[in-house]
């Protein structure tokens, strides 16, 4: 026994690897009985590594066999273009001067030299061919050996453990640099396809072994850690409010060797993927990589994943209360969200893994695991209850619940953004793909049935909201104060029931911002949106044709119904045409433009195919808006007009008054009075609570109408004008301009016919006499630009001159 104690080297001649490993196994004299039992591991261990060593010393000499293989071929090839080249010399040197010379170097230099040149390019390329092979050949083996190593390992052992590590992070690092030998040879070498191909597929199967692998060390390691921690315990009183009990953060409490390990382990994931986003690339050159190449962080996955099975125990029991739920998912987000900061950011940044946030992985990841949930036991309980609540009679209930779940849902969103914009990263959330993975109602992007459901639920209770304020006649008559847009200082004199159907519009604008794509924003608007506008539109309508029905539009009622209608239209259609004006408004329109070809469903359920696409989201409803308007105010002008036909029926009639002088102290035709009485009267009651935009096109185009009205009736009517009938027809059509002179500087400039026809009539004989001989230039020359030659003949036949 002395003896063999006496043969065993001093401590201090051990390396301190042995020294740690033998204090490790040999903590106590009880140990010492496994002794046995460690010696003969370790010899089985000693054998697997001389049975890899011999492996290792034959693949080499099968490499070396084919290294030199390929090296006597590519020799034999040179020699051959030595000798070529020293024909090549001897040939010129020998060259006479008979002109063979001439024709000999022609030749060598048009077909000879060509060929060589195509030669020595070959063999070039079979050699960097055959390097290229041999190297990663050799890499290849390396990382097949590392991998093989790797799955021998004996966990329990922590030098095994520590070995596997590094022999793990240097298969990375291998399968890297054959990553960059491979992209070069893509670039510099395309028809080497086959070699790419067949690496490739070895690279695959290595990495098919090595990802499962690390991601189960990875989790072995969490679970070690003490991941997931117990979830917090809200109040039920008050979950909004996060009061729970304290829980440690197992990443900030990790210490020592397994700090160590679990950031060796994290920097191996992070190199695997940021390897296979650099594959990826290189496979997908030349096609839309950006889908493929952006995919959620491994590492961070399988920190969510445990915590999302965790939660669903507790999210089983709240499907009646989801605002549980999304209290829960909030809390747990924020309260780990710091250490994705701290603790992991800088080991990605560490493993060059480049355009990852941690903070945003970790709240995608955690938002993705919500939507999961959602999809899959919430919405398909919600969606139903409508159909279910029909037979009932109780859909007011389901739809309440419906919005409740969907009020949760954008509120938890917009919490879930200021987390991520706390962070002090601008992060481009207006994009739909960024903005996808953070929003919980992403769960419509693949659903849109859901959507259309939601926009239905939505709609129908915003139509049940405005049955009151529309059924209050007040609201028609009573006018919005200060009803003018910012781009106008005009006063739109719009009636109250406006404000209450932009109010239930604008919140209908306000949940579709929640929305995270621009297609499923511009949908719902389409269906929940646009039926409100068309719902107004119907309502004016209605009261419109009942003022028609009830009275023709004779009454000052049924004017003032009518242009407070006119009102709301063109306040509506401003409004709608200032939103169309909104970034908002204009991403969703150039989105749907992008998408010609797709067809949005109306409120009916029917499918319209999307047409205007150059006028903005509600462009079809600000054209039917302004058709509406332009229709009825035509109407109030033909109305009065018709009335005051009615009032000046006797005055038209008198052909006989042409040729009489005017009455004593009547400035005024006595059958004009009453129709000018007519006329100022309902002109000022229009004026008075029509908007001042409308009323300019009403009371020109009624001075349009009754322009024509005495052309034809007393100009056009083969009358006889004496002197007293052209002064009498002057001083009349002087009155009637008057009615007009409130609204411009020139209201004869609105009755072109009669103004060139009295001008026409009050010129001497001689000139009206000319008139018919020189015709269309005579009345260039005068004039006359509203009256064809057919009617100047016909005015200035109807003069009657007393000698």
């Amino acid at each position: 026994m002395d003896s063999a104690v006496q043969t065993l080297p001093p401590a201090s001649d051990l390396p301190p690897s042995i020294v740690s490993f033998l204090d490790d196994k040999f903590r106590t004299n009880e140990n010492l009985s496994g002794a046995p039992t460690l010696l003969s591991e370790l010899q089985s261990q000693c054998g697997d590594l001389d049975r890899t060593l011999i492996d290792l010393n034959r693949r080499l000499g099968s490499s070396l066999l084919t290294y030199a293989s390929f090296s006597d071929r590519v020799h034999g090839l040179l020699g051959g273009i030595n000798a070529q080249l020293a024909g090549l010399g001897s040939s010129t040197r020998s060259r006479t001067s008979d002109g063979e010379g001439n024709e000999r170097a022609e030749k060598i230099l048009g077909e000879e030299l060509p060929a060589l040149a195509k030669e020595v390019a070959r063999v070039q390329s079979v050699r960097s061919y055959a390097e290229t092979a041999l190297k990663l050949q050799t890499m290849i083996g390396d990382i097949e050996d590392a991998v093989s190593s790797t799955m021998k390992k004996n966990s329990w052992k922590h030098s095994a453990r520590q070995n596997s590590e590094e022999m793990r992070l240097g298969a990375i690092k291998t399968l890297k640099l054959i990553e960059d030998v491979l992209t070069s040879v893509t670039k510099t070498h395309p028809q080497w396809a086959h070699l790419v191909s067949t690496v490739d597929h070895r690279v695959d199967r290595a990495l098919a072994v090595l990802r499962p692998h690390a991601i189960a060390d990875h989790r072995a390691l969490l679970t070690s850690l003490g991941w997931p921690p117990p979830l917090a315990t809200l109040t039920s009183s008050t979950p909004d409010t996060g009061r729970s009990t304290e829980v440690l953060n197992p990443l900030f409490t990790m210490q020592g060797d397994l700090k160590d390990q679990y950031c060796e382990n994290f920097l191996a994931l992070c190199g695997l993927q940021e390897l296979q986003r650099r594959r990826k690339s290189r496979q997908l050159e030349g096609y839309n990589r950006e889908l493929a190449l952006h995919q959620p962080l491994w590492v961070i996955e399988e920190l969510v994943n445990p915590i999302s099975l965790a939660s669903q125990r507790h999210f089983t029991k709240w499907v009646d209360k989801p605002e549980f739920i999304f209290a829960l998912v909030y809390k747990t987000t924020r309260d780990y969200v710091d250490s994705m900061d701290e603790l992991l950011q800088p080991l990605v940044d560490e493993a060059m893994l480049t355009g990852y946030s941690c903070r945003e992985e970790w709240i995608s990841g955690m938002v993705s695991s919500l939507s999961t949930y959602l999809v899959k036991e919430i919405f398909p309980k919600y969606a139903g209850q409508p159909d279910e609540d029909s037979v009932t009679g109780t859909q007011s209930q389901a739809r309440i619940s419906w919005l409740h779940l969907i009020d949760l849902m954008i509120s938890f969103d917009k919490r879930i953004k200021s987390l991520i914009e706390n962070s002090g990263i601008l992060l481009s959330l207006q994009d739909d793909g960024n903005f996808l993975k953070v929003s919980s109602l992403s769960v419509f992007s693949d659903r849109p049935d859901w959507l259309d459901l939601w926009a239905e639920i939505e709609l129908n209770d915003i139509l049940e909201k405005l049955k009151p304020d529309a059924g209050d006649e007040r609201n028609w008559t009573m006018k919005v104060q200060g009803a003018a847009l910012l781009s106008d200082t005009e006063d739109l004199k719009a009636p109250a029931i406006c404000s209450a159907y932009l109010r239930c519009l604008s919140s209908v604008v306000d949940r579709c911002r929640s929305l995270p794509s621009i297609s499923m924003r511009s949908r719902f608007l389409r269906l929940a949106g646009v039926p409100i506008i068309q719902n107004f539109l119907e309502s004016l309508l209605v009261r419109c044709q009942e003022a028609e029905g009830l009275t023709a539009l004779t009454d000052d009622d049924g004017l003032v119904k009518v242009a407070n209608s006119i009102n709301g239209a063109r306040y509506i259609e401003s409004v709608l045409k200032e939103w169309c004006e909104d970034v908002f408004f204009l991403e969703i329109w150039s989105g749907r433009s992008d998408q010609l070809g797709i067809s949005v469903g109306d409120q009916s359920g029917n499918v319209e195919s999307v047409e205007g696409l150059d006028s903005g989201i509600f462009h079809e409803e600000v054209v039917k808006l302004e058709a509406f308007r332009i229709e009825w105010a035509e109407k109030l002008s033909v109305v009065i007009l018709r009335g005051f036909e009615a009032q000046s029926r006797d005055y038209m009639k008198n052909r006989r008054q042409w040729q009489e002088k005017s009455e004593d102290g009547w400035t005024v035709s006595r059958f004009l009075v009453g129709a000018l009485d007519y006329l100022q009267g309902k002109i000022s009651v229009v004026e008075i609570d029509l908007n001042g935009i409308d009323f300019v096109g009403v009371w020109r185009s009624l001075a349009a109408r009754i322009d024509r009205l005495f052309f034809s009736g007393i100009l056009m009517s083969n009358v006889k004008f004496s002197d007293s009938g052209v002064e009498r027809l002057g001083s009349d059509l002087e009155v009637v301009f008057g009615a007009f002179r409130a609204w411009c500087m020139r209201p004869e400039g609105f009755f072109p016919k009669v103004s060139e026809g009295l001008k026409l009539l009050k010129m001497e004989e001689e000139k009206l006499r000319s008139s018919l001989a020189r015709g269309e230039k005579w009345m260039k020359e005068k004039g006359i630009r509203n009256l064809s030659e057919t009617e100047v003949e016909k005015i200035v036949k109807s003069r009657v001159f007393t000698s």
